[in-house]
């Protein structure tokens, strides 16, 4: 044990001698100012409400009930990051939605990706439909149906049509898009902040 406040007077050093705070005062700063999400058209969530949407997580989970008593949920997330040759793809956002009839245990699952499209806003796509037969119980292991590429070109259309009607639109897409970007800057902004205040404490 008394090796340890010569270690940590070191380190206080080397953190002053680095100027590692300077660095992430100008980080904060930098990501305050920037205006990064000016090019993403803003949405709106329409009919949904927002059932989930903490602070410390990375997802947000948005219900709606339609006309005739059907339940649609949508759970978002930000898709992991992709490099190309010279720099990173913006991230799409990975979306699944599920929509049950009442009185029935059975759902139908749609997994889809959001992308960007810049001032032309966003545009989702279908990567899997499946059919769920009793929402208690999912079993990883059983069978899923064929893969959604796979399918008659018109049944494809008509289910991302069938989806449209349901709400998941490109108003909801433009607002999933926008708000689950500025959660992660946000988040990674209290994270700095927090940073800035133990090096601080250690100056």
């Amino acid at each position: 044990m008394p090796r340890v406040s010569p270690v940590l007077r070191k380190c206080r050093k080397a953190l002053q001698d680095s100027d590692v705070l300077k660095v992430l005062q100008s980080e904060i700063t930098h990501e305050l100012c920037s205006n990064r999400f000016q090019n993403i058209q803003s949405g709106s969530l329409g009919d949904f409400l927002v059932e989930w949407d903490s602070s410390k997580s990375q997802d947000v989970v948005l219900r709606r009930k339609c006309e005739l008593g059907e339940e649609v949920v949508v759970s978002a997330v930000l898709g992991p990051v992709t490099y190309g040759r010279d720099s990173v793809f913006p991230r799409e956002v990975l979306m699944k939605v599920c929509l049950k009839k009442p009185g029935l245990s059975s759902i139908l699952q749609f997994d889809c990706g959001v992308s960007d499209r810049g001032n032309a806003g966003s545009e989702f796509d279908i990567h899997n439909a499946c059919y769920i037969q009793s929402s208690a119980r999912v079993d990883s292991s059983a069978y899923r149906g064929p893969l959604f590429s796979s399918l008659d070109p018109q049944l494809q259309d008509a289910l991302k049509e069938y989806l449209v009607s349901k709400g998941i639109g490109e108003n909801l897409t433009n607002f999933l898009l926008l708000h689950l970007r500025k959660k992660e800057q946000g988040q990674y902004v209290n994270w700095l902040h927090k940073l800035e205040s133990l090096v601080a404490k250690g100056e």
